[in-house]
């Protein structure tokens, strides 16, 4: 695959953000949100007891969460950035659309580049996969302010992939009407050493 076809303008004027071909997209009810780093890694096996403690409390005190920052990686060395902080309380185990945070990202290459960040409106987890939607608050991209946008992350505790609901439309800001806790599969790999994703498994009770 060529550079052109991987890699797709997705902003106005000189401002990127990348995407990587035609995906099916797949929906979900849920929450999620904002920039966060320092969960990276807590799912790993060789995690202290103190550390697993910890993550059992967490979960006890929330019912779903998406956390961490990566970057993707790009061949072409493009530099491209998630990061989350979507949580949904234990008290709205059974209503994702109350889930709450931030999520944003950005995409820079040869000096240009665009940048964007999302309030949550939605967060659905199912084992270590999450899919996460929020509107754009602030971008200093065109027309991406108020637009819906939808990331799925899968939390494979060695790579993590992520998936973006403008993969098939190659632009956020030509997305219309895209439901909450729509996203793609997640067909995009972080790159190595640059972070890590987690999420929390939600377990709604029917």
């Amino acid at each position: 695959m060529n550079r052109r076809t991987k890699t797709a303008v997705l902003g106005l004027g000189a401002a990127l953000f990348v995407t990587a071909g035609a995906t099916g997209a797949t929906g979900a009810t849920g929450a999620a949100g904002a920039v966060t780093s320092a969960s990276a890694g807590a799912t790993d096996s060789t995690t202290s007891a103190p550390s697993v403690a910890s993550a059992a409390g967490e979960r006890q005190r929330e019912a779903a969460a998406l956390t961490g920052r990566a970057k993707l990686y790009r061949s072409a060395g493009d530099d491209i950035t998630f990061s989350f902080d979507a949580h949904l309380a234990a008290k709205d185990t059974n209503d994702p659309l109350k889930a709450t945070g931030t999520f944003e990202w950005s995409h820079y290459a040869g000096g240009d580049g665009a940048w964007a960040k999302a309030e949550v409106d939605c967060l659905v987890t199912g084992g270590k996969v999450a899919v996460v939607s929020g509107v754009v608050t602030d971008s200093d991209l065109p027309g991406a302010k108020g637009k819906r946008v939808g990331i799925t992350v899968h939390d494979t505790g060695r790579q993590d992939r992520l998936g973006y609901s403008w993969a098939s439309t190659g632009n956020p800001v030509e997305t219309k009407d895209l439901p909450k806790c729509v996203g793609s599969a997640p067909f995009e790999k972080v790159k190595k050493g640059t972070g890590d994703f987690t999420v929390v498994p939600w377990n709604p009770k029917f």
